[in-house]
């Protein structure tokens, strides 16, 4: 609440010393871009090596979330790779001589039964059309002749899928398992790698909402940072200057508690106009509409915090 009353206090200062000149300009506060860094996995928070307020560099360590759950899940979907992996190997290897060879004896074997299978129906069937033997017993006999003779051709099948190979389909199938336990494993990877949290670029930590020993659930912002080289002005541009005010346009931000004028460029103005909000109101822009902006202070200004009440002229 004191915040929101000395930013009241400083914008309604700014615009009453703004009534006095004929330069065009908008009022706003200053800002940073913000970056959030959410929670990979629901872990508990072992580390926290930033405190908020500190300037970080890019790649520096902030917290780190507990690993072992998610270790072992890398492990296990790595072993998954190197099987599928293995599995493709055999596929394209083959069937081993070995196979192939008892394969080749299973078919010999099968040959000698229905030999001997088709020559003792050859054997019983003169006898049966002399009624010597029952009629039952001659079907059997050709009905034992025949199956022996299916036997010969189911191994000479098995044996010639054998010598054949692996079919390319199959091959294909290995291939797509692989990478897709390749692809999976390589992701829990990056998940495992996330959980020491680093800073994606240089700046300054502006809010650790979780304390150590905290469990965020996925996506909860572990972190936010206040990233660039210098903050910009979020300004409200009023309606009766905005075809003066350009991209890349020169200007001169006034910041609230400080004297002299910080010079800056436009980087960014809305073309649909939005109503303006309570503390930007200057006179007669009370019944007008207004459009956003965005002026990019320069280097010198690095160390001003944000939310800082600004003026901001623009130069024509």
């Amino acid at each position: 609440m004191i915040r929101k009353r000395n930013l009241l206090v400083g914008l309604l200062a700014a615009a009453a010393a703004a009534c006095g000149t004929d330069t065009p300009q908008a009022l706003g506060t200053l800002e940073y871009d913000r970056i959030t860094l959410p929670a990979p996995a629901a872990e508990r928070i072992v580390e926290i090596n930033v405190r908020e307020g500190q300037r970080v560099v890019a790649g520096q360590s902030l917290l780190k979330l507990e690993a072992v759950r998610t270790e072992s899940t890398t492990r296990a979907a790595l072993a998954e790779a190197q099987r599928q992996r293995e599995a493709l190997s055999e596929l394209e290897a083959g069937a081993r001589s070995e196979t192939i060879a008892r394969a080749r004896a299973q078919l010999a074997d099968a040959q000698v039964l229905a030999r001997d299978a088709r020559t003792y129906y050859l054997r019983v069937q003169p006898m049966g059309a002399r009624q010597l033997i029952a009629a039952s017993e001659v079907d059997r006999a050709r009905a034992a002749a025949n199956s022996a003779d299916a036997q010969v051709r189911a191994a000479r099948a098995s044996m010639q899928e054998l010598e054949h190979g692996t079919r390319r389909e199959q091959i294909a199938q290995g291939e797509a398992a692989a990478r897709a336990a390749e692809a999976q494993a390589s992701a829990q990877q990056v998940t495992l790698d996330k959980l020491n949290v680093v800073a994606p670029r240089g700046g300054r930590v502006d809010s650790l909402p979780y304390r150590l020993g905290d469990q965020a659930p996925i996506g909860a912002p572990l972190a936010v940072m206040l990233v660039g080289e210098s903050p910009y002005a979020r300004v409200y541009v009023p309606e009766p200057i905005r075809a003066n005010v350009k991209v890349g346009q020169g200007a001169r931000i006034y910041v609230g508690g400080r004297k002299d004028a910080v010079a800056g460029r436009v980087r960014m103005i809305r073309n649909d106009p939005s109503f303006t909000p309570y503390y930007a109101l200057i006179g007669e822009d009370a019944a007008r509409l207004s459009y956003l902006a965005e002026v990019q202070l320069d280097k010198a200004a690095g160390e001003l915090p944000a939310g800082l009440p600004v003026r901001v002229e623009f130069e024509q």
